[in-house]
C-alpha cells in the first residue's frame, strides 16, 4: 500500500434523523472553541464532514462557512427533478453547500428497502453533480455467522461501483458497517474490520485492475466512540470513520477528530 500516506482520514458524522435546526446551532457553537487549533493548522486534517438532516443543512453550512468541515447529506434521489414527492435531487443538495452524500446506508437498505441498483444510481447521480458518495456496505449477524461477510461486502462494493468509471473512483468513499453492530453497542474487533476492509479494497482492485484501491478511502462504522476508535485508526487498511450516536455530542465528536489525528500522524493532505 505505497500509495496510502496519500490518503486523507475522514472523520463524517451521520445524525440521522436528530437535531433541531436550534440544536445544530448549538452544536456548532460548542463544536468548533473545541477543534479550533485542529481547524487553524496550516495543514487541516483530518477532514471532518457532518451529515445532518435534510433540514438543518442550510444552517450548519452557514455556521460553519469559515471553517474547514465539509457538510453532507444522509440520502439523495438519482434524478435531478420531476414528480419525486418527498424526494431531494443532488443538485439541491449542491445548491445548499453539500460537498459529500451518504448513499446506501444500511437503515436505507434494510429498513426503507432501497435496492443495491438504486444504490449504484444515486452513487452515479452524486458524482455526475459534483457530490462525493459515501457508499456504504456491511453484513448482517447472519451472514457473518454463516461466514458470508467477505462476499457479502464484496458484492456490495461491486454493485455500488458499478455505474463508476476508474478515473472517478477516488472521489467515492466507502463506508464499512457491519449492521450488527451499528446502534446496539456491539462492536467489531479491530482485526475483523480491517480483514473485511482488505476484502474490500481488493475489491476494488479486481473492478478496475492494477491497485486503484490506494486511491479510495474506507472508513469503518459501528458504535464508533472515543474510547475505541484508536484502536481502528491504527490499521493502515482503515482511512477514517462514519460516526453515527458519537456524533451529536460537539465534545465526543471533537474527541473523535483529535484522536484520529494522533493515531494517524504519518498521513498528510495532498
Amino acid at each position: 500500500m505505497g500509495e496510502s500516506q496519500l490518503r486523507v482520514p475522514l472523520l463524517a458524522a451521520n445524525w440521522k434523523m436528530n437535531k433541531t435546526v436550534g440544536e445544530t446551532l448549538s452544536f456548532a457553537g460548542a463544536f468548533i472553541p473545541e477543534v479550533q487549533s485542529l481547524l487553524d493548522s496550516q495543514d487541516p486534517w483530518p477532514e471532518i464532514l457532518i451529515c445532518p438532516p435534510f433540514t438543518s443543512i442550510p444552517a450548519l453550512s452557514s455556521a460553519l462557512a469559515s471553517y474547514p468541515v465539509a457538510i453532507g447529506a444522509q440520502d439523495v434521489y438519482w434524478q435531478e427533478k420531476g414528480a419525486f414527492t418527498g424526494e431531494i435531487s443532488p443538485l439541491m443538495l449542491k445548491d445548499l453547500g453539500c460537498r459529500y452524500v451518504i448513499v446506501g446506508h444500511s437503515e436505507r437498505r434494510h429498513v426503507i428497502g432501497e435496492t443495491g441498483e438504486l444504490v449504484a444510481k444515486k452513487v452515479r447521480a452524486a458524482l455526475d453533480a459534483g457530490l462525493k458518495p459515501v457508499l456504504c456496505v456491511g453484513e448482517t449477524l447472519v451472514q457473518r455467522e454463516q461466514g458470508d461477510a467477505l462476499k457479502v461486502n464484496a458484492d456490495m462494493t461491486r454493485e455500488g461501483l458499478s455505474l463508476v468509471k476508474r478515473e472517478e473512483s477516488s472521489h467515492v468513499v466507502i463506508a464499512y458497517e457491519p449492521v450488527w453492530a451499528i446502534g446496539t453497542g456491539k462492536e467489531a474487533r479491530p482485526d475483523d474490520a480491517a480483514e473485511v476492509i482488505s476484502h474490500i479494497r481488493e475489491t476494488v482492485d479486481s473492478v478496475y485492475g492494477g491497485n486503484a484501491s490506494e486511491d479510495v478511502r474506507v472508513l469503518y462504522g459501528g458504535s464508533v466512540k472515543s474510547g475505541n476508535i484508536r484502536s481502528f485508526m491504527t490499521r493502515e487498511e482503515i482511512d477514517g470513520a462514519l460516526v453515527g450516536g458519537a456524533s451529536l455530542d460537539p465534545v465526543e465528536f471533537a474527541r473523535l477528530a483529535l484522536t484520529v489525528l494522533r493515531a494517524r500522524p504519518d498521513r498528510r493532505a495532498r
